[in-house]
């Protein structure tokens, strides 16, 4: 145990974030590191359980405890081993992940968990900064080639550990940059593109290919990537939207979530100065409260929206566990983001009912009505009905499963009744020798889910192809995901 003592004497310490009234100035990150004391302080808080629930409850199979101690002795470069020998991205979880295992900490029965979180995010910066983050090159290549389609999170941690493996490994990204969600879809306030575009230039210099704005199903015909390789890795993500099916969705002025937070990302990238889609001087209905929903929350503070009110069909979580709730489960409890706190209205148990237009075709306004769900989930209007005046509206209803389009067709892999690829326990679809990973056989989930599945799905692939037992295998595709 790092400090026998810590869990009792130390209290959590809150992440700083930059203040409210600087960080709407820019996109840069929100959260700020704690300095190194305290940190070392906040990971001696771990209690190194005999059974450490916080290890179990993560996909990965992180080894929580052994870097937690080994920050609080300042032996950081091996909490950077520990911390890389189980999670190929450790600052994309530390940033994205929504840290199933701080809810599940021993300490978190009855008190406030250990900052996990924090900790695996400033030992992988540490390790940057001190250059210890270097490519791993394999010392020998098996002559064996495998694609995989999607540059996601799964797509790109089964890439890395098949090219460490000794593989000859092309990522194909129908974006003209490579990322997937991580590039186009989270903004920079979360996550700083820098984080992605240094591991890129790691994988690049381990020897993985990349082909940005090459569509396979499209440009490519995937049975020519089929007779080019000796496996596929499908990892395109659960991109199909839910839509919203009320009356005026045809407005100009009403947008996908994503479609929004694509254009906002391009800007930052400097494709262009002005995105498409703005919120500047306008009245925002964003509708889905979910992550995307927030993330669309914080962008349209930062692009000056006049007013936001951000939209949920569920009732407004309690702020603390209740009976249904049990530890180690992860919590259905309210949780405000830093989005929340920098501004707009937050509606609970809302539906929307229709989108009105003006005499030019344009988003006038957006009704709302006040209701309740039965157990089902069923939404049943009971309330007050009120028209929310708006110009534009973005609909973060979250996603459907795979997108059904040529590369599914060409490749004759079966779907199930949710949407997604269908795989077996190896993580194989239906069709010999093309293997599924991540939101793409899962359906839409986390980031440190899709991390876990791209590792495994590695691991299967490299069983397929050589007979070996060489990489680790975190997960099967039968466990329950947390979300």
């Amino acid at each position: 145990m790092a400090d026998p003592w810590g869990f009792l004497r130390t209290a959590r310490r809150t992440t700083p974030r930059r203040p409210v009234d600087l960080r709407l100035r820019d996109w840069r990150e929100v959260y700020e590191p704690l300095p190194e004391p305290a940190l070392r302080e906040q990971a001696g808080r771990c209690m190194d359980c005999g059974v450490p629930f916080c290890h179990a409850e993560c996909p990965l199979g992180n080894l929580i405890p052994e870097w937690n101690d080994l920050v609080h002795r300042e032996r950081w470069r091996e909490a950077s081993e520990r911390l890389h020998a189980t999670n190929n991205f450790p600052e994309f979880t530390g940033v994205l992940c929504p840290a199933p295992c701080e809810e599940s900490c021993v300490l978190a029965i009855n008190a406030d968990p250990v900052s996990i979180k924090q900790v695996e995010l400033q030992i992988v910066d540490h390790a940057w900064a001190e250059g210890w983050v270097r490519p791993l090159p394999p010392p020998r290549r098996t002559g064996r080639s495998v694609a995989v389609i999607g540059s996601g999170p799964a797509g790109l941690a089964a890439a890395q550990q098949l090219t460490r493996a000794g593989h000859d490994v092309v990522v194909c990204e129908r974006s003209d940059r490579i990322g997937g969600l991580l590039r186009y879809g989270i903004p920079a306030f979360k996550m700083e593109k820098r984080r992605l575009d240094r591991r890129l230039a790691q994988m690049l210099a381990e020897g993985t290919a990349f082909r940005a704005g090459v569509e396979v199903g499209v440009d490519v015909h995937a049975d020519r990537l089929r007779a080019e390789s000796d496996a596929v890795v499908l990892a395109c993500g659960a991109t199909a939207p839910r839509e919203l099916p009320v009356p005026g969705r045809h407005l100009a002025g009403v947008h996908l979530a994503m479609d929004y937070l694509t254009w906002a990302d391009r800007v930052q990238e400097g494709d262009l100065a002005v995105s498409p889609i703005s919120a500047e001087g306008k009245d925002v209905v964003i509708i889905g409260g979910g992550d995307t929903g927030t993330d669309c929350l914080g962008t349209a503070h930062r692009q000056a929206a006049r007013s936001v009110a951000h939209v949920d069909i569920r009732p407004r979580p309690p702020e603390r566990r209740t009976p249904e709730m049990p530890w180690p489960t992860y919590p259905a409890v309210l949780r405000t983001s830093p989005a929340h706190e920098e501004g707009g209205a937050r509606l609970f148990s809302v539906d929307t009912v229709e989108f009105h237009g003006d005499a030019d075709g344009g988003l006038r306004a957006v009704t709302l009505v006040e209701g309740f769900r039965d157990e089902t989930k069923r939404f049943h209007p009971a309330g007050a009905t009120t028209e929310v005046p708006a110009q534009l509206a973005l609909i973060a209803l979250g996603f459907t499963g795979a997108e059904q389009g040529d590369l599914v067709a060409q490749l004759e892999v079966g779907i199930d009744a949710r949407g997604n690829v269908v795989r077996d326990e190896d993580f194989m679809s239906t069709a010999e020798g093309v293997f599924v990973a991540g939101d793409m056989g899962r359906g839409q989930s986390l980031i440190v889910w899709a991390i876990a599945e791209g590792r495994a799905a590695a691991a299967a692939v490299d069983a397929y192809l050589t007979g070996r037992d060489l990489l680790p295998r975190p997960i099967r595709p039968d466990r329950v995901p947390i979300a």
